[in-house]
């Protein structure tokens, strides 16, 4: 709308979790895209990796997320391959989803560490760690690749990705061998156009690459829109289109006046299970943020224990009261799951575009239970 993209200090960058969000999507792991981005019902494109991979792709796009757990509820998917996620509680209204999952036929979790939905599981495959233990790329939110190097051995019954899905390859009929990182990588430069000038010597010699990078005497891409301000422009123009607001499923009430939206403090990451464990005097342990209007009504005190309750359940945790809250907004995390289970409040109705849960709309209300008081 005012032209800030493709040029110098603009742009939207999301704020991920990690560092290799943006590379999961490069690679395919998205329903309607092959590696690079690439179309997957563009029958030319869908050849090409059909040739490489001597096997035939299925042209209907796949689930989302959202529309898996769909999926599991009507009956339709019965088994399940779950690659260092913990949607045991991560997904929204965690009552169902964890439901679900103990429903299901046959549940592998491949992952570092046991989590809690690892231990739902018929079978876990103990991962190395992709930081430290494993050899391969990262792909930052600018879009930039870098290297990740081995530097220690993974512990003892651990084993790297690539070693896990070959074997896994292997006893289902298809002969992979025992492949490399880097060439696995070189499998994929020759497929996706925009990382085909991405050697892993430039990578070391440049210190990472942005792509799109389409052969090797190509720098990568420092701005990606910059085409859009080339006169005459360079391709087609950016298209624009107005987005309807669709308000938020769990409607405010007088039952539920209270908007509940959840997220993630700095110093955390996701379901607390790579973060969770470590301790520090300026760390904060899971609370209720109110703001003082709204804590002031309720007669809550600062640290004081409540019940917040949404229409699918109900927790009991600590009050913290935060100035830069307007009333009627609280806030909350989903780092420590087992110290209070903020999934059980969150709604899981999907917004239209992204398929997202409404984790940041639930409505809720918060009562009292005493003067049991945690500060």
């Amino acid at each position: 709308l005012v032209g800030k993209v493709g040029r110098y200090g603009c742009g939207l960058n999301p704020l991920r979790g990690q560092n290799n969000v943006q590379g999961g999507g490069d690679m395919g792991a998205i329903p309607n895209r092959l590696p690079g981005f690439q179309d997957l019902e563009d029958a030319s494109l869908r050849e090409k990796f059909e040739t490489a991979w001597d096997v035939k792709i299925n042209p209907k796009r796949g689930y989302h997320l959202s529309q898996m757990f769909e999926s599991m509820d009507h009956g339709e998917m019965k088994a399940v391959y779950i690659v260092g996620e913990n949607p045991a509680r991560s997904e929204a209204d965690q009552t169902r989803a964890v439901r679900l999952l103990s429903g299901l036929d046959h549940l592998v979790v491949q992952d570092i560490l046991l989590t809690q939905t690892a231990e739902l599981a018929h079978v876990v495959l103990p991962a190395a760690a992709g930081w430290a233990e494993s050899e391969g790329t990262v792909t930052s939110s600018e879009r930039r690749v870098q290297r990740v190097r081995r530097a220690l051995e993974p512990p003892a019954g651990a084993r790297d990705d690539i070693d896990i899905i070959s074997e896994l390859a292997a006893r289902l009929g298809f002969n992979w061998g025992k492949p490399t990182a880097e060439q696995v990588w070189d499998e994929c430069r020759r497929l996706s156009p925009m990382h085909a000038g991405m050697a892993y010597h430039r990578l070391d010699e440049l210190q990472g690459i942005q792509w799109p990078c389409p052969d090797e005497s190509h720098p990568g891409t420092l701005f990606l829109h910059a085409r859009l301000w080339k006169d005459p422009i360079e391709g087609p123009p950016a298209p624009f289109s107005v987005v309807e607001h669709d308000p938020p499923v769990d409607q405010l009430t007088d039952e539920f006046p209270i908007r509940l939206t959840t997220g993630r403090r700095l110093d955390s990451f996701n379901t607390g299970v790579q973060t969770g464990q470590y301790t520090s005097p300026l760390r904060e342990r899971e609370a209720l943020l109110l703001s003082p209007a709204d804590a002031t009504r309720l007669g809550i005190v600062d640290g004081e224990t409540v019940r917040a309750s949404s229409r699918r359940g109900s927790v009991e945790v600590p009050v913290r009261i935060e100035a830069s809250l307007r009333p009627g907004l609280a806030f909350m995390t989903l780092h420590f799951p087992d110290q209070v289970a903020t999934n059980v409040l969150t709604i899981d109705a999907t917004d239209p575009k992204s398929g997202t849960a409404e984790f940041k709309a639930s409505a809720i209300r918060v009562d009292k239970l005493g003067a049991k008081v945690t500060a």
